[in-house]
């Protein structure tokens, strides 16, 4: 099966393929080099990136060097907080276009709701009537901030991605998304790798039912809620694991189980905490480099 032809479709018809392949500090040329070209070779054409990853210029020369043509690639980046303002995401958007080598992108986020975000929606919006950017939206966005963007725009955020995994599904967020026809996509859909997440008992007794691994029976659950994933690797193997998902399906029982292992738990920041808090502020300039 074509990586690329499992999609979800944005309200404005504009197919997402549901496998992406996250980029987030994957920052070493070489270790870059080879994990893009692998992903590229076993079928990801949906790339994720940002401006505060350090690696758009690096992932825009590895779609070159694949000689595959850019339209059937689905490439994401996002506009960093001190970019927020209508004047400063234009350029900012033009710098990410430059590093990427593209004409347009695929799909563009708000990374964070800090502020002036209205402003720099404002200028996302021109950008997308002028075809530059396919599909605009948002991430790590809570519903309070989702409510005060669409009472100032023209366009409702189409996608809003945000951390997603067993141990912390989102379900009253997803239900909200759901019920206004934005896309739910999860970062760090694997629980960013947590050892204990990856041996749970449960999960693992799934696995090996379906001759699988724990982590493509949590990709596999993140598909059958119709989210998006952009897993994260440099490790070949793990690469190709991650795409072996399409190939079976998990049962209601199957699904009930996993659900139950919510317990409300973020492996990462609390966005809000972070866009009013200085020592959140700080963290995050930590767990980017």
């Amino acid at each position: 099966m074509n990586l690329d032809s499992k999609v979800v479709e944005a309200i404005n018809g504009v197919k997402i393929p549901q496998l992406g392949f996250g980029v987030y500090k994957i920052t070493k040329e070489v270790e870059f080099k080879t994990a893009i070209s692998e992903a590229i070779r076993i079928g990801y054409r949906h790339f994720d990136t940002a401006k505060i990853y350090g690696n758009e210029e690096a992932l825009g020369r590895e779609i070159r060097n694949s000689q595959i043509p850019r339209e059937q690639f689905f490439i994401t980046s996002k506009v960093w907080n001190t970019d927020h303002g209508y004047e400063a995401t234009k350029k900012a958007f033009e710098r990410t276009t430059k590093k990427l080598n593209v004409d347009y992108l695929d799909m563009y986020l708000i990374h964070f709701a800090s502020s002036n975000y209205i402003e720099t929606w404002k200028a996302m919006e021109e950008l997308y009537f002028e075809g530059k950017i396919k599909v605009i939206g948002v991430a790590n966005f809570e519903i309070q901030h989702l409510e005060k963007l669409m009472k100032h725009s023209k366009i409702s955020p189409m996608i809003n991605q945000i951390e997603t995994h067993p141990e912390f599904p989102q379900n009253d967020l997803h239900d909200y998304l759901k019920e206004h026809q934005i896309l739910h996509e999860a970062w760090g859909p694997l629980g960013q790798g947590n050892k204990t997440l990856l041996k749970h008992p449960e999960l693992k007794k799934t696995a090996d039912q379906y001759h699988k691994t724990v982590a493509q029976v949590i990709l596999r659950w993140h598909l059958e809620r119709g989210v998006i994933i952009i897993p994260k690797s440099s490790n070949p193997k793990r690469i190709e694991e991650n795409s072996q998902i399409f190939d079976f399906e998990l049962t209601g029982d199957d699904i009930e189980k996993i659900d139950q292992l919510n317990t409300g738990k973020r492996y990462s920041i609390n966005p809000t905490g972070y866009i009013v808090n200085p020592i959140y502020n700080k963290l995050m300039k930590i767990l980017i480099k």
